[in-house]
């Protein structure tokens, strides 16, 4: 490919004009991919252009990846439907109920599904996928689901069509997690596969509207749609095969070819596209899409066990340090939306706390004085002889996460921070940068989740939480908040304690929001149409048409 590899070095937008086309051409015919579409808006086939697909195809570990959830969202089906409000509805579970303690809850589901491979998708199968969503293997390397309920205790099959559910104690988050983009059904015979077997996407079952035809790891992943199938989710206004034949996704890394391709009709979507670009694309005819997702804004958790963020001065000076408004304003468009907590405001269970993030490097720089951090004559604060130090690992899961980390260094450069700026690929990431590492100060955070009564749980390190701040059992208020919250009996006794809990991360300075997040970009065609997004903001052509 070395027209590709000279045009990636190319930095300037007016040579991509003139030759992307050309690129982009190349980089579709290759793969053997058409843009076909049909005269009545049914049949057709599409090709979406993404920037990774990751390192690994196994479904526990993938599935909630920013990259590989597209594919899993059309080849496996979800229990429940979570819309982007945040509503839930019945998909493969028709009915539910639980009872009064919501320790146990019963799943009636709908009769007739199956797997591709052709097993039945019954009560037994449900349970499969429960249980390995809880546990995992991991002696296989194949991780649990993190936001899984961790009071899960078990699941039984009452008949062919019900299963009940027992947890420990008091799970309200159970039923709308089932929406989320990790609990995927999967057939339990490729759940019984070892994990080497399970990479494989070419002989993983799901229940899907789509099926995997073809593949090749690094590339591509095409579609074809079951025409057997007809067991949709309502609120989405359509239950049987989708319309669209087939949806090839193809990995373009250069954000500006991905876009070039859609505007030479090469492609059908372009994903994380520079925000810069979307009002000039409007403009021209095509459809952008910024949905926000369920869940954390962008933000960073902080490590409490790494010096000088064992100190609530120095954090809450991060707080105050920050300057949202002018990251909106530089890096973004309107479409993206200041923090007002640390969880998106289109949460339920969400409260509005800006006064805590309001910017103010006055009272940052005073709280850096009494922390006995002191300005130097190069502008760089120290203490005891050492540096104020900050070293940021931008997210390579958002597109803008560096320009963000950018911005951010020249504002805290002027309260007296050092700010260092590290940035991985996917897979380095993955391994280099965890919550609490003993070289990760602050821990980037683009996660979504369904449920605002799970938070509590994973930001500690009970019931094999994911310990986000490094406390493990030492802050009292937030341990007795976690459990308040996990014992709430119903979701307004649980209100007040959300809005408890969101002060109090913030005030102590745990989480720094940057942004609402805006993580999945999309441009696309004009003749694409009827896409839908979900709650966790992933594009869903189960109902799209395609036209002339």
């Amino acid at each position: 490919m070395t027209e590709r590899s000279t045009l990636l070095s190319l930095s300037r937008r007016r040579l991509l004009i003139t030759t992307s086309v050309a690129a982009t051409a190349l980089l579709v015919a290759t793969a053997g991919f058409t843009s076909a579409q049909s005269a009545d808006g049914n049949g057709g086939e599409i090709t979406f252009l993404i920037d990774s697909l990751g390192d690994t195809w196994i479904p526990n570990n993938s599935a909630i990846s920013s990259f590989q959830g597209h594919i899993w969202g059309h080849v496996a089906d979800k229990l429940l439907y979570v819309d982007a409000d945040g509503k839930v509805s019945p998909w493969i579970a028709e009915k539910w109920e639980q009872n009064d303690t919501a320790t146990e809850f019963t799943l009636h589901l709908k009769s007739g599904v199956t797997f591709s491979d052709g097993t039945a998708l019954d009560a037994s199968a449900v349970v499969a996928n429960l249980d390995i969503w809880y546990a995992g293997r991991k002696s296989d390397g194949i991780n649990p689901i993190g936001l899984f309920p961790k009071t899960y205790d078990h699941a039984e099959a009452i008949d062919g069509a019900t299963v009940k559910v027992f947890f420990k104690k008091p799970t309200l988050g159970f039923i709308p997690t089932l929406g989320y983009h990790g609990s995927i059904l999967i057939s339990p015979k490729t759940l019984a596969q070892p994990a080497a077997q399970q990479a494989d996407l070419s002989k993983t079952s799901g229940s899907g509207p789509y099926v995997v035809e073809s593949w090749k790891e690094g590339d591509f992943v095409k579609l074809v749609k079951r025409k057997d199938y007809n067991w949709g989710p309502a609120a989405v206004g359509h239950t049987g095969p989708a319309y669209l034949d087939t949806i090839t996704y193809k990995l373009v890394s250069e954000p500006s070819l991905r876009v070039a391709a859609v505007q030479s009709g090469q492609a059908d979507v372009a994903y994380n596209a520079s925000p810069q670009e979307l009002e000039s694309l409007k403009a021209e005819g095509f459809t952008t899409a910024t949905p926000r997702y369920l869940g954390f804004v962008n933000g960073w958790a902080i490590n409490t066990k790494l010096a000088p963020y064992n100190d609530l001065k120095v954090r809450q000076a991060l707080q105050a340090g920050i300057n949202r408004q002018e990251i909106i304003d530089t890096v973004y468009t309107p479409d993206w939306k200041l923090a007002t907590s640390f969880i998106q405001s289109n949460v339920p269970g969400a409260t509005d706390q800006s006064d805590l993030l309001a910017y103010n490097p006055e009272k940052a720089e005073k709280l850096l004085d009494e922390a006995g951090w002191v300005k130097g004559a190069d502008g760089i604060r120290t203490k005891n002889g050492e540096p104020l130090v900050l070293t940021l690992h931008s997210n390579p899961y958002l597109a803008t996460s560096k320009s963000v980390d950018e911005l951010i260094a020249q504002q805290l450069g002027k309260i007296g921070w050092k700010v260092a700026i590290r940035a991985y690929d996917v897979v380095t990431f993955g391994q280099k940068v965890k919550y609490g590492g003993p070289a990760v100060p602050a821990y980037e955070v683009t996660r979504s989740f369904i449920d605002a009564g799970t938070v509590a749980s994973i930001l500690t390190n009970a019931n094999n939480g994911e310990n986000w701040f490094a406390l493990d059992e030492s802050d009292k208020t937030l341990n007795e908040l976690r459990d308040k919250i996990a014992s709430a009996g119903s979701t307004e006794s649980r209100k007040p304690l959300l809005d408890e809990l969101q002060k109090y991360i913030l005030d102590q300075g745990y989480f720094i929001p940057r942004t609402q997040i805006v993580q999945r970009i999309y441009v696309q065609s004009p003749k694409l149409k009827g896409e839908i997004y979900n709650g966790v903001a992933y594009a869903s052509y189960y109902t799209a048409t395609k036209s002339e």
